[in-house]
């Protein structure tokens, strides 16, 4: 996906809140995002909370597992210059 230049890239539809609290993804952010059914989302509000925003779990276990991966080896690193110095 090419990087959007403005909000108005952003934009993929509106939506209408049901009495149950549900919303349906427009068509075009489902395909964009690679959406299928059974997809687990998680569900953030901004601060100030006048904002949704939705994120693919699998994406954010991705960056989860990078993270640690980073950690880790900061952590070697540190072990390394530590035994170094001794």
């Amino acid at each position: 996906m090419d990087q959007p230049e403005g909000l108005d890239e952003l934009f993929v539809g509106s939506v209408t809140v049901g009495e149950r609290g549900q919303v349906v993804i427009p068509a075009h952010a489902r395909e964009n995002m690679s959406l299928q059914p059974g997809d687990k989302l998680l569900a953030f509000i901004h601060p100030q909370g006048q904002m949704i925003c939705l994120c693919k779990l699998t994406v954010l276990e991705k960056v989860a597992a990078s993270l640690s991966r980073l950690q880790s080896l900061e952590r070697t690193e540190a072990d390394d210059d530590e035994a170094e110095q001794e």
